[in-house]
């Protein structure tokens, strides 16, 4: 007989997360600062005035097991509807139901779950019942709100953010499911308070995770006199590998990358190398990590250093070329380039001030002596008249402008002067000097470089 044959049967046919789901709020671990004594989302439980509210954290944080404590503690009528099997026409029955309850003074809690996975047309069909009280909306999410919940549903709803539960609170579940009755209490399995720590670490804050690593070890539990133990390799076998919390497709995949870059912007390319491996390690592909850099290089970097552009092209090449895990130290040898690089952002502050100007100005021709002039009608209006190629000069320059009229003077490029750019800053004020009559030396030549860049 397994172990799991010795539990009751009927609750066997359960997982153990379902089992051991809070049936109260005595019960419920994790999220003191809503559900602690006297914190608000308490309070409304208790006193059973709960408005309409979106539960938004990441799996296994007890977003559903709230709903339930709701559903148990509430006077309303208490209706579960799940976004992946529902549609319209099934919302429509239920509102139905709810505004003739309304009518005869009974209240309708309404629990999605994953309401994020409803499409604009499903939501916009809550919005008017929700409006007019005949139903108060909980919906549980693991993607951003913001984004994912129409703005006018979600302006209805209060948000509860959601943390992952604490180590300290994860081991205290495990505990209770080896000795209540419901879960392991009539096996007596032997686990150390270690090894209960290291399934609740693997499980990153993730109940359901947790309980299930429990489940499976107990499952697969070795007799040391008689007794069921579960050992630190039972657990190593069950969890193969830490449960990493990076979704590829929602929030947290732009938390990471977000961490990643500002990482490297701030030159801690011990972060940035955490990240990147957070990022790998969830499954991440790697193309998108370095087309990443190769922004970065330029928006970040630029011309402090212009080898930073060339390297990660070269590293997107080699992730392209080989992939994942082989890759994994090209990416590491970027990053930590990147992090480690001279910093300006002189080319995005360019190109923004340039596109707002394009954006809000008025678009001006050409100015003629720089259009193309191919053929006689184009001379005989005056295009290209005036123009001066910069070859033909000694000084490789002209002093015409290239700018529309109600543009002159404007600049945008403007060189942080750090690393590579250091002489790029003494180049440009040497071109401006002379374009503007404040030098009479030539702009390329050495003596006005070295000058300028004494300045």
């Amino acid at each position: 007989m397994s172990l799991i044959e010795g539990i009751d049967p009927t609750a066997a046919q359960q997982p153990l997360a379902s089992r051991m789901r809070p049936r109260d709020l005595s019960e419920f671990v994790g999220q003191r600062h809503l559900v602690g004594e006297g914190k608000i989302l308490r309070q409304m439980i208790e006193r059973d005035t709960i408005p309409s509210m979106i539960l938004w954290g990441p799996p296994g944080v007890g977003k559903t097991t709230l709903a339930n404590v709701v559903a148990n503690a509430t006077r309303a009528e208490f209706v579960n509807f799940s976004a992946v099997t529902s549609g319209i026409k099934e919302i429509k029955e239920i509102m139905a139901r709810a505004e003739a309850g309304r009518s005869l003074g009974v209240r309708t809690v309404l629990f999605v779950d994953e309401i994020h996975r409803f499409n604009k047309a499903q939501q916009d069909a809550f919005l008017p019942y929700v409006e007019q009280g005949s139903i108060i909306l909980v919906g549980a999410t693991t993607e951003n709100p913001s984004f994912e919940v129409n703005s006018a549903l979600l302006s209805r709803c209060k948000v509860f953010v959601l943390k992952s539960i604490e180590e300290d609170d994860l081991v205290s579940l495990l505990r209770r499911a080896l000795t209540e009755e419901r879960g392991f209490g009539r096996l007596a399995v032997e686990v150390s308070d270690e090894t209960l720590r290291k399934i609740a670490r693997f499980a990153n804050g993730d109940a359901r995770s947790a309980l299930g690593t429990l489940e499976s070890a107990v499952a697969n539990a070795d007799f040391k006199d008689g007794v069921p133990t579960v050992t630190d390799e039972t657990v190593a076998q069950c969890v193969g590998r830490k449960t990493l919390l990076y979704d590829k497709r929602g929030e947290e995949h732009y938390n990471v990358i977000s961490a990643l870059h500002k990482s490297m912007r701030n030159s801690d390319p011990d972060a940035a190398v955490y990240w990147l491996a957070r990022m790998l390690e969830g499954g991440e592909d790697p193309l998108y990590i370095a087309r990443r850099c190769i922004r970065f290089a330029s928006e970040d970097v630029g011309l402090a250093d212009p080898n930073a552009l060339l390297l990660a092209t070269t590293v997107w090449d080699a992730c392209h070329n080989l992939g994942v895990p082989e890759c994994n130290v090209h990416l590491t040898q970027i990053v930590v380039y990147l992090a480690l690089a001279p910093k300006s952002n002189a080319m995005e502050a360019a190109y923004m001030k340039a596109a707002a100007d394009a954006r809000n100005m008025i678009a001006e021709p050409v100015p003629l002596n720089i259009r193309n002039a191919p053929t006689r009608l184009m001379k005989e209006l005056d295009y290209g008249k005036n123009y001066v190629y910069a070859h033909d000069t000694e000084e490789k320059i002209a002093r015409m402008s290239c700018l529309p009229e109600s543009l002159e003077g404007r600049r945008y490029y403007e060189p942080a002067g750090l690393g590579a750019e250091a002489r790029m800053k003494a180049r440009l004020k040497a071109v401006r000097d002379w374009r503007e009559g404040r030098s009479d030396e030539p702009p390329f030549s050495n003596a006005a470089f070295v000058a300028n860049r004494r300045t």
